[in-house]
């Protein structure tokens, strides 16, 4: 039997991964010694079908494990995402009869790290469009050229899946993706990583100037433009499903640390009695408490529903946008709460709610952002506006 996410990522090994989440903070350095530690356990072939040497883990198993490994390394989590979202890509292609991914699962099961070459400056498109270029090969495969951003795994990933326009072929314009090697000479990897939060994540620039994907590597060429094909479904899901599981984790812990403070910290205005009886902290850590619960439930059943093939149609992407948004922005609510209840001590530098505040803004830079989601809501509620 394969091991569970509780089993997996047990108490000991997630106590390690608090205890060095501090030093590579302070540090802005890479989870080196995490990465280990989840490789040798086979952590980041979780996606990967056992028969191809993987855990065969269902989404839902690894929505469950990234809560409980962003509770303790919360850059550790969301840099781990970036991998385990083409792998989860791969696994939504093959689980609806589309082995076009199948090399990721292979690959993956094999060891290697793959990063998330997509997000451009400026580029408010995302999926949809490119300001890099691909251009074609007489071999059918394609160099790309162009500068991303947010490449988390920077030190580490070994294939990158990425994206450019093909604004020359006699069927341009057209999104190409494809995969090419952290080897290729014409793949470059600023070290220009040092944020407020989630640092240890070294989300890198990546520059590309002609890297080279072969014909077997490239995996689809699409209209720009919105559309339902089924590797934007697969990216879209996997990605907002994993984005939303990390920041859920975040409140989970800090909503644990609420606890404690409230409980560790007295009162001299109250007879010296811990502040758990003080009923302006209580109302906070209840209100924190309120908030945080409603999202497990939402992320597993939208998780179940991805696992078990369920066709939400056109539903599908306001689903996934309102688990993000309600993640992320609900995440953010119960950690400032759980500041409040710690007071002053939180602020000063390597408190664990201080760099949890840090950390968990990063959640409202994913995509989809505040406004593209309340947008595809409204489209599905209200209908489009004409043009």
């Amino acid at each position: 039997m394969p091991p569970t996410p509780e089993s997996l990522l047990g108490d000991e090994l997630l106590e390690r991964f608090r205890a060095r989440a501090a030093e590579s903070d302070r540090d802005n350095a890479f989870f080196d010694d995490d990465l280990a530690e989840l490789r040798s356990a086979g952590y980041l072939t979780a996606l990967v079908p056992v028969e191809f040497g993987g855990l065969g883990w269902s989404t839902l198993d690894v929505v469950r494990a990234q809560q409980r490994l962003a509770g303790a390394a919360p850059a550790t989590a969301l840099a781990v995402n970036m991998h385990l979202v083409w792998t989860g890509v791969a696994k939504v292609l093959r689980d609806r009869g589309d082995d076009t991914l199948e090399f990721v699962l292979r690959e993956a099961g094999a060891g290697e790290i793959f990063g998330f070459g997509i997000s451009e400056a400026g580029n408010d498109l995302m999926l949809f469009g490119s300001r890099s270029t691909a251009e074609p090969q007489p071999d059918g495969g394609y160099r790309y050229t162009g500068r991303k951003i947010f490449t988390s795994l920077s030190p580490a990933w070994t294939r990158l899946g990425t994206m450019g326009l093909d604004r020359v072929s006699p069927d341009a314009p057209k999104l190409v993706y494809g995969f090419i090697d952290r080897e290729d000479p014409d793949v470059k990897v600023l070290d220009d990583w040092n944020t407020m939060g989630m640092r240890a994540s070294q989300s890198r620039t990546t520059v590309l100037d002609g890297a080279y994907a072969p014909a077997d590597r490239i995996v689809r060429r699409l209209d720009p433009g919105p559309n339902t094909d089924l590797l934007v479904f697969g990216i879209f899901a996997n990605f907002e499903l994993l984005l939303a599981s990390v920041y859920t984790g975040i409140g989970a812990r800090a909503l644990e640390l609420a606890v404690a403070a409230a409980h560790r910290r007295t009162s001299m205005k109250h007879d010296g009695r811990p502040l758990a009886h003080d009923p302006d902290v209580r109302w906070r850590v209840a209100d924190a408490a309120l908030a945080y619960d409603a999202v497990p439930p939402q992320l597993e059943a939208v998780a179940r529903d991805l696992d078990g093939l369920v066709d939400h149609g056109a539903a599908w992407f306001p689903k996934l946008v309102g688990v993000k948004i309600r993640a992320t922005e609900t995440a953010k609510h119960v950690v400032d709460q759980a500041v409040r209840v710690a007071g002053g001590s939180s602020y000063f530098a390597g408190s664990e709610l201080g760099r949890l505040y840090r950390d968990v803004l990063a959640g409202i830079f994913h995509p989809s952002d505040d406004e593209s989601a309340h947008a595809t809501v409204a489209n599905a509620w209200l209908g489009p506006v004409p043009d």
